[in-house]
């Protein structure tokens, strides 16, 4: 067993795998634990895929094939025919998910017939007949895309395209009034001059049906006594006819007359993008003037003296985010992998720019190997920091999220492509799964779950504070550095073993077949207590060297339990990526330092203030009714008992305070967990703060020997049988 410690011991800390202790994880197939119910996910009912919906605006834009069956069944599976009709449909909506997965993008209607023609083939006349009257009750269609790498751009595009032809209705709308108001102020005007009263154009103006029952002429006469002569200037009809030019010859939006073609609002590059806004800002803004003069037109108060100086500056300084809401959004799909410098400028320079553009960043692999090399993962950190340059801008809309998690976060999604100025999608498509042999999906969930790329929002919108700006709670377990969850598998013996199990960052690069020079398998037969977990270890700060190293539960192809260890590398960028998760949990509120601080100043100043009112209260306590002579007192107070630890059960981990030597062992092991009083001696504060194993390593760290780790109160902690055996000479 010595010699496989070794051997474990100098794989964590060379990455040098001795082939008679270790084996090489290549070609295993193996894959973390927790990934083992998720090999066919086809068979699955979860958010994917998804479809698109034609024509909406609202967060029903895109809807999920589970979602919109369920809808459906709610009407029409009842009764009688209920539970046929709902298994014949479950059985359609698995046949769409397994057509939907991997293959070209489809409708829904033409996926759901041909998933109906492949399973119809019995000629089963029931089975018919419920997937009519199915269909008959789904009253929407669109695209159907599964989570792989086309979908950020799909579904962002599909939600800013269904946006902007609504904005595009409303403003066009307001154009085509405000044309047809001006051409009636100029018709008015020649119908007052003398071209518009002459017989003639009179005449042309009743028609030829009539023509012979009027004598135009007498009417011409008549009209030029009766109306008035006053006649526009001629300045005002040239103005009023160049706005009726400006607004009907825009490109920024299709027109009812199709006068011209509209300008392209979709880019692939941050340049071309601001190359396109600044050509066409001038046009931009003569079409804003123009809205605003012929506002003042129609309402009779365009006054030539005042507005004329006023408007000849119009736009100067660019226009206000109130007058560019009108105008449609740009919208840029860039891939992350190919992004340069040059381009990485122009994003910046959009974001601090205040344009309404919106960028999506899509990353397709965030476990490349940094530029320094020797293995180290970069772990998404070029998009991450772009994300968090963002929000320090203060003024763009931010979000960060996986596709596993985009159609949980469409409403946020629809915020900021709803938000006038700049927004930042980043996203992680789990792309690079393929290279493991994993779906996109569960490569882009396990990122998010992992910690590796989380999920959150920034609205600058949304409020004054970062508590109303900010949203992180879309990560599970927000409050823990890992997320966990319950395994159960068979043991040997063929029975169930249930255990909790972390998901740290670890986990999630044992997935990618790329490192698996950083894993190690250990053969059943040389298991030992040397193995203990990740999320265990990362929370052990190593003093020489170490005598436990981190391992992993993984499974095979046939789902056969294996352990693996783990080097110090990848125990490395845990860390790292805790420390950044802990930074986001602060500006989300969770385990926020000042908070803490705060909190625990005030808890001070209250046990003070409660101490000197008890002091007082003593004070002004009346005296007892006899008192011992002072000889007689004496003796007792010489022989008065040393205060006692008072006594403790066995099972409750408590230390022996006074006798603590305040040698920080504990303390800096888990401040959570253990504290120091007002006399500077440790006491355990709050005994679910931590583990049983960090009870039972400050207890064999402390120099006194006071530390009593009593009895787990968790018994599904892993590596119990051993750590109780470690506390034994404590209790």
């Amino acid at each position: 067993m010595e010699a496989d410690t070794q051997a474990h011991v100098a794989f964590f800390l060379t990455g040098r795998r001795p082939s008679e202790h270790l084996d090489a994880v290549d070609g295993l197939g193996l894959r973390p634990a927790l990934f083992a119910g998720y090999r066919e996910l086809t068979q699955l009912r979860y958010d994917f895929p998804l479809l698109l919906v034609d024509g909406r605006s609202d967060d029903l834009f895109a809807q999920s094939l589970s979602g919109v069956i369920d809808a459906a069944l709610t009407g029409v599976a009842r009764g009688d025919d209920g539970e046929r009709i709902r298994k014949h449909v479950l059985r359609q909506e698995r046949e769409m998910r397994t057509l939907a997965s991997g293959s070209a993008v489809s409708t829904f209607s033409t996926l759901w017939d041909k998933a109906a023609g492949q399973l119809a083939k019995t000629g089963d006349k029931s089975f018919q007949d419920s997937l009519r009257r199915t269909r008959a009750a789904i009253k929407v269609d669109g695209a159907v895309v599964d989570c792989d790498a086309t979908l950020p751009a799909r579904l962002l595009q599909h939600a800013w395209a269904t946006g902007q032809r609504q904005k595009a209705q409303v403003f066009r709308k307001e154009l085509d009034r405000l044309v047809l108001k001006l051409s009636d102020i100029l018709k008015a005007d020649y119908q007052r001059s003398d071209a518009g009263r002459s017989a003639k154009h009179l005449q042309a103006a009743v028609g030829t049906g009539f023509g012979d029952a009027f004598d135009f002429n007498a009417m011409s006469r008549l009209l030029s006594k009766a109306l008035p002569k006053e006649a526009f200037p001629e300045s005002r009809r040239k103005r009023i006819r160049a706005l009726i030019e400006t607004l009907s010859t825009q490109q920024f939006i299709p027109s009812s007359a199709g006068a011209a073609k509209p300008y392209s609002f979709l880019f692939d590059s941050c340049a071309g993008a601001l190359t396109a806004f600044r050509e066409r800002m001038p046009k931009l803004v003569a079409l804003a003037k123009a809205i605003a003069i012929a506002g003042l037109e129609i309402d009779g108060q365009y006054s030539e003296a005042r507005h004329d100086a006023l408007f000849e500056q119009f736009g100067a300084n660019g226009l206000d985010p109130q007058d560019l809401a009108q105008f449609p959004d740009y919208l840029v799909c860039l891939d992350a992998e190919k992004m340069q410098a040059a381009e990485h400028a122009h994003l910046m320079e959009i974001l601090s720019s205040g344009l309404p553009i919106k960028v999506l960043l899509q990353i397709d692999d965030i476990l490349e190997e940094s530029s320094e090399g020797e293995g180290k993962l970069s772990a998404g950190m070029r998009s991450r920091q772009i994300a968090n340059m963002a929000i320090g801008l203060n003024q763009v809309y931010v979000l960060q999220s996986s596709s596993s998690n985009l159609f949980r976060f469409r409403e946020r999604l629809l915020r900021g492509l709803a938000y006038r100025g700049p927004a930042l999608f980043s996203v992680f498509s789990g792309a690079s799964a393929k290279a493991s042999g994993l779906p996109p999906y569960l490569m882009a969930a396990a990122a998010m779950e992992s910690r590796a790329f989380p999920a959150f929002s920034y609205d600058p919108s949304a409020g004054p504070n970062w508590a109303s700006r900010f949203y992180l709670e879309a990560n599970s377990q927000l409050d823990l550095d890992w997320p966990v969850q319950e395994f159960t598998y068979e043991d040997e013996q063929h029975q169930r073993v249930s255990q909790d199990l972390a998901f740290t960052l670890v986990d999630f690069v044992a997935g990618d077949h790329r490192y698996a020079k950083h894993l190690a398998r250990v053969p059943r037969s040389k298991w030992n207590g040397s193995m203990i977990a990740v999320d265990e270890s990362l929370t052990r700060e190593r003093k020489g060297l170490p005598d436990k190293v981190p391992s992993l539960l993984m499974v095979d192809a046939d789902n056969v339990l294996q352990k693996v260890i783990v080097d110090e590398r990848l125990i490395r960028e845990a860390r790292r990526c805790r420390e950044m998760w802990h930074s986001l949990q602060e500006l989300g509120g969770v385990h926020n330092s000042h908070a803490e601080i705060l909190l625990a100043r005030e808890k001070k100043a209250w046990e003070e203030r409660m101490q000197q009112a008890a002091e007082a209260q003593a004070a002004v306590a009346p005296a007892p009714a006899t008192v011992a002579p002072l000889a007689a007192a004496a003796p007792a107070a010489a022989s008065a008992p040393v205060e006692q630890e008072p006594e403790r059960s066995p099972d409750e981990a408590y230390i022996e305070t006074a006798r603590c030597s305040t040698c920080n062992e504990c303390t800096t092991l888990n401040n959570k967990m253990f504290a120091y009083d007002a006399n500077q001696q440790a006491y355990i504060t709050d005994v679910n703060a931590g583990s049983y194993a960090q009870l039972v390593e400050a207890a064999e760290n402390c120099q006194v020997s006071i530390i009593h780790p009593g009895k787990p109160r968790n018994p599904k902690e892993p590596g119990l049988e051993e750590l109780l055996k470690r506390a034994e000479p404590f209790l």
